[in-house]
């Protein structure tokens, strides 16, 4: 049956009658990434068109004297030796920082997820560089550094022009973790066979052309999105 729970999912995790141990096949979560920002739902219109109408959702900063409370329960009551200690050293170096905040909110909701994830349970955590690296050497210690089966990258747009002062901002990274070994794994939903009577409406439209050979391609364009850049424009 599906459900939805609506309040602080750790008060939920920590419920036992609604949430057993080893009782979840599968975690995807999308936490907030600390990224100091405000974040609205935004609604449309009938039309489609983005409407004015918007309401505040959830500011993600995070701040110390929220965050200290919560931190030192952790400390105090976590069963996980190694996660304790990496915690405590995360403190030790990034102190009462926003950061050190962000991980105090995270840490809780991450143990209470692995212990109610089954022994063939998989986790999927989505973040971005802002905080992947301290996520991961947490996640190593609750799951164990060897369970870490891929660290996904979700290229969320192309890369844009005037990268004067760094390189573009232009993806997330899925952290995929399981369990133990026995893990389920169902490669047969990886890959689907290649059927071209069934091509979704937006693909066929840019697949549009066939080759000597038969086979699929697509015009675009070689143009250099920054015309003042001319060491960036070739010849072919």
């Amino acid at each position: 049956m599906n459900r939805l729970y609506f309040g602080d999912n750790l008060k939920w995790l920590r419920d036992r009658r609604e949430f057993p141990d080893a009782s979840v096949d599968l975690v995807y979560l999308d936490p907030p990434f600390n990224s100091n920002a405000d974040y609205n739902v935004l609604f449309r219109e009938t039309s489609g068109e983005v409407s004015q109408a918007q309401f505040h959702a959830f500011t993600d900063t995070w701040s110390w004297a929220d965050a200290a409370e919560t931190y030192h329960a952790f400390i105090d009551n976590c069963p996980n030796v190694a996660v304790v200690e990496m915690m405590e050293a995360f403190h030790s170096f990034l102190k009462n920082s926003p950061m050190m905040a962000y991980l105090a909110m995270m840490a809780p909701r991450l143990v209470e997820l692995h212990c109610v994830l089954k022994e063939t349970g998989s986790l999927y955590l989505h973040c971005d560089a802002t905080a992947s690296s301290y996520l991961r050497l947490l996640l190593d210690g609750i799951f164990e550094a060897e369970n870490l089966r891929n660290e996904v990258i979700w290229k969320r747009t192309i890369a844009k022009g005037l990268t004067s002062k760094r390189l573009p901002r232009n993806h997330d990274i899925i952290l995929s973790y399981q369990k133990t070994n026995d893990a389920f794994w169902n490669e047969d939903e990886i890959f689907q066979p290649y059927d071209e009577t069934n091509l979704d409406e937006k693909t066929a439209g840019k697949y549009c052309h066939r080759d000597e050979d038969g086979r699929l391609y697509r015009l675009d364009s070689l143009i250099n999105p920054n015309p003042n850049r001319p060491n960036l424009t070739y010849e072919f």
